[in-house]
This record gives structure tokens, C-alpha cells and sequence, in this order.
């Protein structure tokens, strides 16, 4: 065989056999399992940070703060240090400034109830603080703390141009927040229990156009408050965002989806109002206007009867009048009513 041939062919091998080696040592390699390094350990004390989003007039309550391991070189000395702060002695003061979800509360961020300008910090952009007078009864019992959400109530006695006056009730405000009780905002406690105590007054955070509505229903008649559920908020935002009355846009990050429907759940609500006249209630408030969807009387039924006081047949009552009657048709019901002769 030719020498040059040959040193090629030798050649040709040696570059083989190294690319061999090569490519196996890389199949190797990938195929070996990595050593991952384990995630650092935070190393230093806990401080106190916001469990969610915490927007300016926020009042604090026990689920909003929580103690989390924080580097010990990013401490600072306005934080709030785990074994050091009790977190209950800050329930019910309320946020100065937006704090972000995960992020340390300093303790200028906070504003305590005593401080100046507290219930100023406490109202919203754009919201007025009105003051309620209620009782016991009015009042849920005292069951109302701040942060908790309520609907207004009207009780009145309206007075009609004929026959008795009526009373009658209505819900004219929903999902009001409340700010304060007789200038208290947080629940007294004892051996671990929360004391209820009675208030005569509650401080309420409304629109200026709501405020003016306060101020003339106070004058009408009495005013009682309506517990919410918290769950009430959410089903209602639900409807608003089907019904596109709240819009949330597509490209808003999480945090801004968050804090736009927070803002929508604490509005207040001004709309129509519901009500209940006594002729709902009792047949013997306004006799003269049947209550709105009474049945109209089955036929060849026999007429309903009610004694009272005074009614022919009673021992040692004067015989009353006959009455006429009259009979109202409202769609396919129809009632008669009685009207008493002059």
C-alpha cells in the first residue's frame, strides 16, 4: 500500500476514535443528574409585613399582618420585630400610605386612634365621615365593630290623607363602612374574649351626596343599622362585573386587578331602596289600601270575618255602622275593602 494512503487512513482513525470519545463524554455529562445548591435560608429576625394589599384608610384587623423571616442586614429600626411587637395593640389603627402585599410595616405607616388626624387618614379618597345616632336596639346590639360593613335603615310614620297613618321601613344606603363606635375603634377584650359594650353613636365613612341623604333622613324618622355578611360584597361585585357595571382591563397586572375590585366592593351603595309598609305587616295598619299582592278571595269562598273592639254581637258594645264596600282590581287580582260610612 502507498505510505501517503496509509498515514491518512491512520489519520482518519485517530479522528475518529477521538470524536467518539467526545460525543460520549457529552451523553455523559448530560445524562448525569446536576447538584442542584439549596435554596439560602433567610438568616435573622422576623418583621412584620402586609398579608394582602393594604391601600391607604385601611383599618387594620388580625388577618391583614403577619410575622416572616427577614434578611438580618435589611432590617431596619421602624420595623416591627417578632418577640418585640404585639400585634394585637395594633388592631384597628389604620394605614397612612399604600402597602404592598409581602412588604414590611413601618410604624409610620400606621396611624393609632388618640393620634391626630386619624379619622382623616381612615376615610378614602373622595369619602366624608357622618356620625349616627343609634341604641342597643338600633345598633345590632353592639355587634358593630370598625371595619364591618352595614346598610341604613328609615323607620317613619307616614301620614295619609285618609284613614290611619302608615308606618313604614326602608333600606336607603347599603354597604357602609363603619370608621368608629363613641370615638372607639377597637374591641375591648377580656381573659380573651371580646367584650361587647353599648354605644350611642357610630361614625360612618359615605359619599358627599350620601352624607347629604344621612343628614335628611335623621330628621325623617329612626334610623337602625343592618349587619352584613362579608360575603354579601362579593356576591354583589360578582353581578357588577357580569353586567359590565365594574370593568377590570385585560392587561391589568394581578395587583391592579386586586385593588380595582377592592375599591369596587367598598363603595357605597345609594340605589333604590327596598321597603315595608305596615299594611306588609299587619292587615290592621291602613285598612283602607290592602298591601300590594294580596290574592284576590277564591271563588264562592266565604267572606273573612275579624271582631274587634266595638263590633255588633259584643256584650256591651254599641252596634257599628254598616259599611260599604269597595272592590279594586289590580291586573287579574282583585280585593274587596271596606270603607267606613261618615
Amino acid at each position: 500500500m502507498d505510505r501517503k494512503k496509509l498515514v491518512l487512513l491512520l489519520g482518519a482513525l485517530v479522528i475518529a476514535v477521538v470524536t467518539a470519545l467526545m460525543a460520549r463524554s457529552m451523553f455523559a455529562g448530560g445524562s448525569a443528574p446536576k447538584a442542584e445548591a439549596a435554596a439560602p435560608k433567610p438568616e435573622g429576625p422576623k418583621v412584620l409585613v402586609a398579608q394582602r394589599i393594604l391601600p391607604t384608610g385601611t383599618i387594620i384587623t388580625a388577618d391583614a399582618l403577619g410575622f416572616q423571616q427577614w434578611p438580618k442586614e435589611l432590617v431596619k429600626d421602624a420595623y416591627f420585630l417578632g418577640g418585640e411587637s404585639d400585634v394585637s395593640k395594633l388592631l384597628g389603627t389604620v394605614v397612612r400610605f399604600p402597602i404592598t402585599a409581602g412588604e414590611p410595616v413601618t410604624q409610620g405607616a400606621l396611624v393609632k386612634p388618640g393620634d391626630r388626624g386619624f379619622l382623616a387618614a381612615a376615610l378614602g379618597p373622595g369619602m366624608r365621615a357622618v356620625t349616627v345616632p343609634v341604641s342597643a336596639k338600633t345598633g345590632v346590639g353592639g355587634f358593630v365593630f370598625p371595619g364591618d360593613r352595614i346598610d341604613l335603615v328609615l323607620t317613619q310614620t307616614v301620614k295619609g290623607g285618609e284613614g290611619e297613618s302608615l308606618k313604614a321601613s326602608e333600606t336607603i344606603l347599603r354597604n357602609l363602612r363603619v370608621l368608629a363606635t363613641d370615638q372607639s375603634t377597637s374591641a375591648e377584650k377580656h381573659e380573651g374574649k371580646t367584650v361587647v359594650r353599648a354605644f350611642r353613636t357610630v361614625t360612618l365613612e359615605v359619599t358627599p351626596t350620601i352624607a347629604e341623604k344621612v343628614a335628611v333622613a335623621q330628621t325623617i324618622g329612626t334610623l337602625s343599622l343592618s349587619l352584613r355578611s362579608i360575603a354579601d360584597s362579593q356576591g354583589e361585585l360578582d353581578e357588577a362585573i357580569a353586567s359590565g357595571e365594574v370593568k377590570v382591563p385585560d392587561n391589568a397586572s394581578p395587583q391592579e386587578e386586586e385593588k380595582l375590585l377592592r375599591a369596587a366592593m367598598s363603595r357605597p351603595n345609594d340605589g333604590p331602596s327596598t321597603y315595608q309598609t305596615g299594611g306588609d305587616v299587619s292587615r290592621f295598619q291602613r285598612r283602607t289600601v290592602p298591601p300590594v299582592g294580596t290574592p284576590a278571595p277564591a271563588a264562592g269562598a266565604a267572606p273573612l270575618t275579624v271582631r274587634v273592639a266595638g263590633d255588633a254581637g259584643a256584650p256591651g258594645a254599641a252596634p257599628r255602622k254598616p259599611v260599604a264596600t269597595v272592590r279594586i282590581t289590580r291586573g287579574k287580582s282583585t280585593v274587596e275593602v271596606p270603607v267606613p260610612s261618615n
